[in-house]
């Protein structure tokens, strides 16, 4: 089974995984988050389950997600379920790696490509449901433009993370649960509605997205300059 690895090690490797950006100097939610994918990962690496299989299952699961938006409304708050399970294992796949010593560059860049497989299927269960095909793309290429930066910088020579800006995945997984989950209640009591609040909710994704570029674009300059 081995040794269970602690949490201070844990998050002191988590933090040389993450440019630095030490989770026990996180706020609540950060720290609660890291902490509870910890605690599982770790679990489940005295298992012997590697973090491939924790991160195929988030895929799936988010495969699964436009699926369910094509019987929207209803079908959206199996959606936001769907979502959110996949953003937890998103994290443990990481978790897993960290506790049991198995983190990996082909890893790490395998989680990044599964990251954005799954965005894609969330945007399409956006369109799927009725917001406008114009803006699901401009969502999507501003978070995939937000993750290419930092990864180019990081090429260039960037060793820290630029910073934490307002558009990170978790604040896309935060815009798209609730989206999902405000726009099944507002479906529920008329149908015509359901379009209208996803379209609102992707609209803050883009705002959030844009805010977040300039964040980091300022950070990259600041930091390769």
């Amino acid at each position: 089974m081995g040794t269970r690895l602690g949490w201070n090690e844990y998050a002191s490797r988590w933090a040389a995984l993450h440019g630095g950006f030490d989770p026990r100097q996180a706020g609540t939610a950060v720290r609660g988050w890291v902490r509870l994918s910890y605690e599982i990962g770790s679990r489940l690496g005295r298992l012997g389950i590697t973090p491939t299989p924790v991160t195929v299952v988030g895929l799936l699961l988010c495969a699964l997600v436009p699926i369910a938006a094509t019987r929207a409304p209803s079908g959206l708050f199996a959606a936001a379920i769907l979502v959110l399970l996949a953003a937890v294992a998103d994290s443990v796949d990481g978790a897993v790696a960290v506790a049991t010593d198995r983190a990996t560059r082909l890893g790490y860049v395998y989680d990044s490509v599964a990251d954005r497989l799954g965005e894609i299927c969330w945007l399409v269960a956006f369109w799927v449901a009725g917001a406008p095909a114009p803006l699901v793309f401009t969502a999507g290429a501003l978070s995939w433009l937000h993750e290419y930066i930092r990864a180019r910088a990081t090429a260039a020579g960037m060793t820290e993370i630029g910073t934490v800006t307002v558009g990170e995945r978790p604040s896309r997984v935060s815009v798209t649960v609730v989206a999902f989950v405000v726009a099944a209640a507002a479906g529920g009591l008329d149908k015509d509605l359901t379009p209208g609040t996803l379209t609102v909710f992707l609209a803050i994704w883009v705002l959030l997205a844009a805010f977040g570029l300039t964040q980091l674009f300022r950070a990259v300059r600041r930091l390769l300059r």
